[in-house]
């Protein structure tokens, strides 16, 4: 294996700092970026690797901060290696801005410098970067020293565009999704609004119910985003809306808003909510006040057509006409030692165990429940 710890230096009039920023100063920059998002806030590093195990870069361009990026650090103890973790960033999409793809390519440069170049680790980024995109940055993460994971299946997902009147937004859904909708709102359902923990402990009850009677795989902990929302800072929380049915609480969705996109990051409807179609009511309300707010694109998070055909179809038919099926350009890596390359490899290898492992005790314990039924 060649090295690939050779440094670059950056372009004339860029500079960029390391680990200079406090907690309360890097909340404030984010709100500057039209491309931040929840996986790039302090609280997000603190929860999911501790205070210890983040850092925080700062790209300046004639003294002018032009991007930042925020990574999640594992190192292996004893020996030196390990990896940093760059998951929706860099940051370099300034609002009010033009779109420079120069500067995405200073700012991987400077992150590989610090991460691969000083610190002997690997790099893996995974920018918030699309096909849709640019074919330029494929070829900017190659000429900067970083290598797609070839051999994973890349995420999908839906952007619908909220920049057309709001009753183009309606009419663009799929037939089903607006009978649906229109059934929900003939229920006489109430919209229930807050960021607190009582607002998130509810809704927590209610996935939880879901996540029992469909028997599926959690993709993330949602006791871990309740503590994230404990630490987020007001202006950075996640939405938090629930909707209720004869007094008692039928669906919920928990959405992040931070810069132009919304990112739907959890939904659940109850057992007793199953006929009410709360989760329609939730979806047009948020989208009413995403309208309103002037975010630009909804995020639906994630589609898998074969695994989750259910979801898939909710999400598709929601987003209709003015949803663009989106594959990211996936994760990129850049090895600082032969070491630290290895021990990402392990890394994976045991990752991707332990979810064909969660996966089978769902699908042994699913068998088992349809078994006492069939009895």
């Amino acid at each position: 294996m060649t090295s690939n710890r050779n440094l670059r230096q950056l372009a004339p009039g860029y500079s960029s700092e390391i680990d200079t920023v406090d907690e309360a100063t890097w909340s404030r920059l984010l709100l500057e970026f039209d491309n931040a998002n929840i996986y790039q806030t302090w609280s997000y590093a603190t929860v999911m690797s501790g205070r210890r195990n983040m850092s925080h870069l700062i790209l300046r361009k004639d003294d002018e901060i032009v991007a930042i990026a925020q990574a999640r650090i594992a190192r292996m103890p004893v020996i030196k290696a390990g990896i940093a973790y760059v998951m929706w960033g860099p940051l370099w999409r300034r609002r009010a801005s033009k779109d420079d793809e120069e500067i995405f390519r200073q700012a991987i440069r400077a992150l590989r410098a610090e991460h691969v170049c000083k610190r002997g680790l690997a790099l893996r980024l995974f920018p918030m970067l699309f096909d849709l995109d640019s074919p330029s940055f494929l070829d900017i993460l190659k000429e900067e020293g970083f290598s797609s994971l070839g051999s994973e299946t890349r995420s999908r997902t839906i952007l619908m565009d909220l920049t057309p009147p709001i009753e183009d937004l309606r009419a663009g859904m799929k037939p089903h999704w607006k009978r649906e909708l229109r059934v929900a709102e003939r229920c006489g359902l109430e919209l229930v609004e807050g960021s607190d923990e009582a607002h998130f402990k509810t809704f927590i009850d209610i996935y939880r119910e879901m996540v029992s009677r469909k028997q599926f795989v959690e993709p993330n902990d949602i006791k871990k985003f309740k503590l994230i929302q404990a630490q987020l800072p007001e202006p950075l929380k996640m939405k938090v809306l629930l909707c209720r049915s004869s007094e008692n609480v039928c669906a919920g969705v928990i959405c992040s808003v931070i810069g132009k996109t919304a990112v739907y990051l959890f939904g659940a409807t109850s057992n007793a909510g199953m006929k009410s179609r709360g989760s329609y009511f939730l979806q047009w309300k948020l989208l009413e006040q995403l309208k309103k707010d002037g975010i630009a694109v909804y995020d639906l998070n994630g589609i898998n057509p074969e695994k989750n055909p259910g979801t898939y179809k909710f999400k598709s038919d929601l987003g209709g006409a003015n949803g663009r099926h989106a594959y990211f350009l996936g994760r990129f890596d850049s090895h600082g030692s032969l070491l630290s390359h290895l021990c990402v490899q392990a890394g994976d290898q045991l990752r991707s165990s332990r979810r064909s492992l969660k996966a089978l005790v769902k699908s042994v314990r699913a068998g088992k429940v349809w078994l006492s039924l069939a009895r």
